[in-house]
């Protein structure tokens, strides 16, 4: 009864974007017949097919995408020991990057995870990971699906580009999807560079694979999923600034930042890719050294960096030739860091977002007109003692 609920109300949503056609105006009773059979017809637009055609259809369109196997403890990093001081002089830091993993673990293992722990937090059910390039959004998407055993749905831009034409087509398409995470929960729909989906403008290069498509569809997605299904919207996107901020936070409720790993995350990231890479670390290597300098390069630059240095000859080297910082640089100074003005680009927007003028407040206080009250205060203190004067 519910489904059938759920297909009527799609119908009639479907029927109200409609164009009324003027030459086919008949009698009442026709009319009204017509009307019938629409809404019979269009009560589940794949009634007739199964789940596991459906399944094979998404598969093999490349909606449905096989998940890496990767853990939420492979996301590498430490603590901003530095946040608390720096509050304190009024600055707002970055997020470290166990914060990010530990919102992660709140917003979106937790809940698709365990259908109690879903019934009773807060609902949430959608997300967007905002960072530069190379910080594992990608990967963090990934790991929400191993850690919950969720199906991954891709609707980015580029991967929904020529598949389902026209709109009956993309109604046909977010139906499939939609019937598919529902019946198979967990899911998760992912939507890579989401900021192409509420560009301000698009560049005449991109035109043709018409990356608006979802925009006018992503909010009424939000209010088809009921609080029992354990569907999550994940959005990630390396230039939020090119979108349209109203729209974009209407259908992202939750906005983690996910920053460039400080010298703490560095240093642990430098040594437990090493080893993990079969790397010997000794006193002749200075991990130290290799976070300094590498200050604005991410996690995904040192990985690259420490794949091109331990090849399987450099493996079998170790005894005799133990490694050493200056092998690393080579292989960095070949790559561009992602400096400071970039990373305060994604606070400002942050600023300018729902959420980050909620979060500024709080850190004034939480009153929201405090310096308005206190400019009333004092002009009512003044008329007073003029008063007095008179």
């Amino acid at each position: 009864m519910r489904q059938e609920l759920k297909n009527i109300k799609l119908a009639v949503n479907r029927e109200k974007e409609l164009p009324v056609k003027a030459g086919k105006k008949k009698g009442g009773k026709n009319k009204n017949r017509g009307k019938k059979g629409r809404r019979g017809k269009d009560k589940d637009l794949t009634a007739d097919r199964t789940i596991e055609s459906l399944y094979k259809e998404l598969v093999e369109e490349g909606l449905l995408v096989q998940t890496l196997k990767v853990n939420l403890s492979d996301y590498i990093g430490e603590y901003s020991y530095l946040g608390a001081t720096l509050r304190r002089v009024s600055i707002e830091p970055m997020p470290s990057l166990l914060d990010v993993r530990q919102l992660i673990t709140l917003y979106g293992v937790l809940p698709l995870g365990s259908a109690e722990v879903h019934q009773h937090a807060p609902l949430v059910k959608s997300l967007l990971l905002a960072g530069p390039s190379g910080v594992g959004k990608k990967m963090l998407v990934h790991a929400i699906c191993s850690e919950t055993g969720a199906n991954l749905f891709n609707l980015s831009a580029e991967n929904i580009a020529g598949k389902y034409p026209g709109k009956n087509g993309l109604q046909m398409m977010i139906h499939v999807v939609l019937k598919v995470a529902r019946q198979l929960q967990p899911s998760v729909v992912w939507i890579g560079d989401t900021e192409k989906t509420f560009y301000k403008r698009v560049p005449n290069a991109e035109r043709v694979n018409e990356p608006k498509r979802l925009k006018k569809h992503l909010p009424k997605i939000l209010k088809l999923l009921k609080p029992d299904d354990r569907v999550l919207i994940v959005g990630t996107t390396r230039r939020p600034f090119d979108a349209e901020i109203q729209s974009f936070c209407r259908v992202y409720q939750k906005i983690i930042l996910v920053p460039r790993p400080d010298y703490a995350s560095r240093y642990v990231l430098w040594q437990q890719i090493i080893q993990r890479h079969g790397g010997v670390i000794t006193s002749a290597l200075n991990i130290s050294c290799l976070a300094k300098v590498t200050d604005g390069f991410t996690q995904g630059h040192i990985v690259r960096v420490v794949r091109s240095v331990l090849t399987d000859r450099r493996l079998r080297q170790q005894q005799q030739k133990p490694l050493i910082a200056m092998e690393f640089m080579g292989a960095l100074s070949t790559m561009d860091p992602i400096y400071q003005e970039e990373e305060d680009s994604f606070k400002n927007w942050y600023a300018k977002t729902p959420m980050g003028k909620k979060r500024a407040l709080a850190m004034m206080g939480g009153n929201t007109g405090t310096a308005k009250d206190k400019g009333q205060k004092k002009g009512k203190k003044e008329k007073k003692e003029k008063k007095k004067k008179k």
